[in-house]
């Protein structure tokens, strides 16, 4: 089973409230956009992942749009939270969906991708990216995605919001930490030239809503 549940980071989180930013529900049309803000903050996973996809000379970021610009699936624009600045232009974007109880089969035979198909809280409202562009950091842009989405796990009547960290990606474990997510469990990651950390484990942090 080929999936992108498998591994989550986080870009631009700190400061305070930024000034002329919207969030608003992801359209169709934030499907590029939204793929440039996964493989950020996937710290390299998505790359890995939608390289195993991707027709010849099909750039990474055309597959991603394409799978995010579906409906009705877990990796959709539907379950996508962007941040738009005084422009109208997406400078960040969150997205997470309800984990689902893991079905016979569903545990990921690639043995790098395993360890985060291992990592799951069923029932929680599951956190797969959350970034911000460049230039758009420090800005509490993160912060406030992060607020709207324990707000829609909270309305939703579900017990949790989780996620997955590198524990190598010392801003993000930080920044959950001070929000009160607690680690769950842990798996050590296998090295890929893809990815950003190379060592170390990959951490489920989760909070009660």
């Amino acid at each position: 089973m080929t999936n992108d549940r498998s591994g989550h980071a986080a870009h631009g989180l700190a400061g305070s409230k930024a000034p002329g930013v919207t969030l608003r529900h992801a359209t169709a049309t934030d499907a590029g956009e939204i793929a440039k803000l996964f493989l950020i903050s996937s710290d390299g996973l998505a790359r890995y992942i939608w390289s195993r996809i991707a027709r010849p000379g099909e750039a990474l970021e055309d597959v991603g749009a394409a799978r995010y610009a579906r409906g009705g699936v877990a990796f959709s624009f539907e379950n996508c939270l962007v941040a738009t600045d005084g422009d109208g232009l997406v400078v960040g974007m969150a997205h997470a969906f309800e984990m689902e109880p893991r079905q016979p089969g569903d545990i990921e035979d690639d043995p790098v991708l395993r360890p985060y198909a291992e990592l799951e809280e069923p029932g929680s409202l599951y956190l797969s990216g959350l970034a911000v562009h460049e230039g758009h950091r420090g800005l509490g842009i993160g912060a406030q995605l992060m607020n709207r989405v324990e707000a829609q796990a909270s309305a939703g009547g579900l017990p949790s919001v989780s996620l997955i960290c590198f524990e190598a990606n010392k801003l993000a474990m930080s920044f959950y930490r001070r929000r009160g997510y607690a680690e769950v469990a842990r798996r050590p990651i296998v090295p890929h030239p893809s990815l950003r950390y190379g060592e170390g484990d990959a951490v489920l942090l989760a909070r009660q809503t």
